[in-house]
């Protein structure tokens, strides 16, 4: 025979009512309340109905992910999975699940987005990234519908919720940190040049170039995919320059692998004869030869509070739009050398 919410109320001594409320994560229920309920589900085996349930309340208790398209080769980049572990663990907390979606062109994800939309999959969705002119954002936005951004959206600023580094300042304090180490001939080389992320970080290594009096060239900012082979394309191109750079700042650890491979392909030294700067900070950047600095974005935290918020949209769908910034740090490691003096100049 079946267990039945009764069998669980019983069990833990408490109303029918208060085993419902539990299930449905009610803020108003007390942790020691909510430990008690589900250590009686547990021993009991009773596994909530949530498609009933979903039916009954009019919600999937699932959140959609969008993440960018196949074919950019995301799904090998330790970002996302990085990012997805925030999510989860969020989403965990609230007892929901997840349905990620993607596709191999953005044309193919715009259309599993009207699905999820149309079709009631989901509460509400979170974009994994920013990029002018994106059709997914503009569409959610018309529609009406809860949805959050890892990334300053590149329009609608304030009226979209979203999580974010500081990013124009992040790119500031890497090539203000190379300045300091001598370093002059300073390259950025970034990932898609649609995407906000490099956007704000050109912006913050520019400007700490103009603060520094130093004349900006065009041809050592480049822009690849954020895959191993962008990267290598990236370094054969300035490396072949007259007056190739001495630093490089690179958008993305995943990329920066690719251009630690390719310099030592060509018998370039890291940190001797050129330092690298990367961000994300995942495991690679760790262990990396040489291993690498960079920029810690928190992405764990980046995915958790993207959940967070979306929530509050679900919930408060009159509420404004909140702008969450998450602290970076700069982690040093033994890519980078001073010359010239640096710091004793």
């Amino acid at each position: 025979m079946a267990v039945t919410i009764k069998d669980v109320a019983k069990l833990a001594n408490v109303a029918p009512s208060t085993v419902s409320r539990v299930i449905a994560n009610n803020p108003r229920i007390s942790e020691k309340t909510k430990r008690k309920v589900r250590k009686a589900m547990s021993e009991l085996g009773y596994h909530p109905n949530f498609i009933a349930r979903s039916l009954a309340s009019k919600s999937s208790d699932v959140l959609g992910i969008i993440m960018p398209k196949s074919g950019d080769g995301s799904f090998l980049n330790p970002f996302f999975p990085t990012v997805m572990k925030g999510l989860s663990q969020a989403a965990h907390d609230d007892r929901l699940g997840l349905q990620i979606t993607t596709g191999i062109t953005e044309e193919e994800i715009y259309g599993e987005v009207e699905k999820m939309v149309h079709g009631g999959r989901v509460d509400g969705l979170i974009l994994l990234y920013s990029k002018v002119g994106d059709k997914v954002l503009h569409y959610l936005r018309k529609a009406n519908f809860p949805f959050v951004v890892i990334g300053k959206p590149y329009q609608y600023e304030s009226s979209i919720s979203h999580v974010d580094n500081d990013n124009f300042q992040a790119g500031k304090d890497v090539a203000q940190y190379l300045l300091d180490c001598g370093h002059t001939d300073i390259a950025f080389i970034g990932g898609n040049a649609d995407l906000v992320v490099t956007i704000e970080r050109v912006k913050g290594y520019e400007a700490a170039l103009k603060e520094a009096g130093i004349p900006m060239r065009k041809e050592y900012a480049i822009h690849e995919d954020f895959m191993l082979e962008g990267g290598k394309e990236a370094v054969k191109r300035l490396m072949n320059l007259e007056n190739s750079p001495t630093a490089l700042i690179v958008a993305d650890d995943f990329m920066s692998l690719g251009v630690l491979n390719m310099l030592d392909e060509l018998g370039i030294d890291v940190p001797g004869d050129i330092s690298v700067f990367s961000f994300n900070n995942v495991l690679l950047a760790q262990l990396s030869k040489p291993p690498l600095s960079s920029v810690d974005i928190n992405i764990e935290s980046l995915g958790y509070q993207a959940v967070k918020l979306l929530l509050t949209r679900i919930k408060e769908p009159d509420s404004p739009a909140m702008r969450m910034i998450v602290p970076y740090q700069l982690v040093l490691r033994s890519s980078v050398a001073e010359i010239n003096g640096g710091r004793n100049q």
